[in-house]
C-alpha cells in the first residue's frame, strides 16, 4: 500500500475515531486504542474514489448511487442524522447541508485532478449531492484545492488561492491560532471546523514526521475528531509519508473492499 494520497485520510480518520465523543485536548494522546476504527468519512471517501474511477462522466446520479451502495454495504459507522435519513430511504435531493460531511469524503477530487480547475469542480459535484448549501460546497473545494495546490508544489499559493476564491481567510486563522486552539470545541460546520483542520496540515507539512505532527495537531483540538483527522491527514499526505506503523495499524482496522478501492485508486492517480 502506498503511504501518500487518500491513505492520509483515511488514518486520520481512524485515529481521530477514539476521540470524536471523548475529545482531547493533549497533543501526546495515544494514537491508537480499543476504539479506533473507520468511520462514515473513510466509507464516503472510498466511495467518491471509485466514483472518479468508475464513471467517466462524473455523474452527481452515479456518484449517488455508488453512496448508496456503499452506506448498505457498510452500515453503522457514524452517519449524520440527516445523511443517514438520506441513505436509509434511498433519496437522490440533496438536503442543503453545511456540515462538515462534504470535506471530509472530498480528498480524492484532489488526488485525481489535473488541473486546479478540474479540483474544485470536482469538489463541488461531490458536495452538492447532499451538501448542496454554499458552505457545504466551500468546504469540500477549499480541501480539494489544498490537496492539489500541495500535490504540485505549490502549498505557498494556498493562503492566497483560499482568499481569491472566497473560501477562508487563513492568515486570520494563523493569526489567532493559539485563542482557537485553546477555545476550539465540537463543531460539525464547515465553516467551523474546515479552516482549522486545513491550518493543521499547513503548519506542519515542512516538519520531520510531519504527517504525525498534522494528525496529533487536529485530533486534540477537541472537536469532530475524526473529520478533522480526515481533511488534515489527507491534505497532509500529498507531500508527507503516512509512518509505516500507522500505516499497519490502520490496514489492520479497514475492510478488505475499502482496502482494494484504496489500492485501485493509487494505480489510476499514479498513471
Amino acid at each position: 500500500m502506498q503511504n501518500k494520497g487518500i491513505i492520509g485520510a483515511v488514518c486520520g480518520d481512524i485515529i481521530g475515531s477514539a476521540y470524536e465523543f471523548h475529545k482531547t485536548k493533549d497533543w501526546d494522546f495515544m494514537l491508537f486504542t480499543p476504539r479506533s476504527t473507520f468511520t462514515d468519512d473513510t466509507v464516503m471517501t472510498c466511495a467518491v474514489a471509485e466514483w472518479l474511477m468508475d464513471d467517466p462522466g462524473h455523474t452527481h446520479e452515479q456518484l449517488v448511487n455508488i453512496m448508496h451502495r456503499y452506506g448498505g454495504r457498510f452500515p453503522r459507522r457514524g452517519y449524520g442524522g440527516m445523511f443517514r435519513m438520506w441513505l436509509n430511504n434511498h433519496l437522490t435531493a440533496p438536503y442543503g447541508s453545511f456540515g462538515n460531511g462534504s470535506a471530509m469524503r472530498v480528498s480524492p477530487t484532489g488526488y485525481y485532478a489535473k488541473s486546479f480547475d478540474e479540483a474544485i469542480q470536482l469538489a463541488k459535484i461531490s458536495a452538492e449531492v447532499t451538501h448542496n448549501h454554499p458552505q457545504g460546497i466551500i468546504g469540500a473545494q477549499a480541501v480539494a484545492a489544498c490537496i492539489y495546490l500541495v500535490r504540485n508544489n505549490e502549498a505557498h499559493k494556498i493562503k492566497d488561492y483560499l482568499k481569491k476564491y472566497r473560501f477562508y481567510d487563513m492568515d486570520q486563522i494563523s493569526a489567532n491560532w493559539e485563542t482557537i486552539r485553546r477555545n476550539y470545541n465540537f463543531n460539525e460546520t464547515c465553516q467551523g471546523s474546515v479552516p482549522e483542520a486545513i491550518f493543521c496540515a499547513l503548519k506542519n507539512l515542512d516538519l520531520p514526521d510531519g504527517y504525525e505532527k498534522t494528525i496529533r495537531e487536529a485530533v486534540s483540538l477537541g472537536g469532530d475528531a475524526d473529520t478533522q483527522g480526515a481533511i488534515a491527514g489527507g491534505i497532509a499526505s500529498a507531500v508527507c509519508e503516512v509512518p509505516e506503523d500507522i500505516l499497519s495499524e490502520c490496514l489492520d482496522r479497514l475492510a478488505p473492499q475499502l482496502v482494494d478501492v484504496i489500492s485501485r485508486f493509487n494505480e489510476v492517480c499514479n498513471h
